[in-house]
């Protein structure tokens, strides 16, 4: 019975080195297909992260030509309100220098009611030249320089408020 035993024994041992191959076979063969599947996978999750910032880079290319134009809009927007405020401060030197020069002189219509009787007003003209419609008095050309003064700076102001608006008008419908 021993040759039996070492007939079973053999053949025991080799059914049992057939199946520790067939198990190394089996793993071997299941880990090439989850090899196989993380490579798909990580494949498409580069494609997917590939994808994500071809994206983000076009989206930050609209933002910066975005930004380009809203640069140059400005410096247009800049360049016009100095310009408006430059051609205004010199129309009020140029009417500064004619109130010094006694070029052109300032005056104010007078309330025809409250001119009666009034002692510092003249009521007659001079000799060359006549009065048509209300009486008027002239300004002292100091006065008539701050008047000026005044009215220069509420332009200033106002075209300054034309460019703020100008400003958000322009970055209200580019959002």
């Amino acid at each position: 019975m021993k040759i039996d035993g070492v007939k079973w024994g053999g053949g025991l041992l080799i059914i049992l080195a057939l199946m520790a191959c067939s198990a190394w076979t089996a793993w071997a063969w299941q880990a090439n297909a989850y090899g196989q599947q993380l490579a798909a996978k990580e494949a498409a999750h580069q494609t997917e992260r590939t994808n994500m910032a071809n994206a983000n880079s076009a989206q930050i290319l609209v933002e910066q030509g975005k930004r380009l134009a809203l640069e140059q809009w400005l410096a247009a927007s800049d360049q016009s309100h100095y310009r408006a405020l430059t051609n205004e401060k010199t129309k009020q030197a140029l009417l500064r220098d004619r109130l010094t020069t006694a070029d052109l002189r300032l005056s104010v219509q007078l309330d025809a009611a409250a001119a009666t009787g009034c002692d510092g007003v003249q009521a007659a003209t001079r000799t060359g030249g006549v009065v048509h419609g209300a009486r008027r008095a002239q300004l002292d050309p100091a006065h008539a320089q701050r008047i000026i003064g005044i009215t220069g700076d509420g332009d200033q102001g106002l075209i300054a408020l034309q460019a703020c608006q100008t400003y958000v008008a322009g970055v209200m419908a580019s959002e």
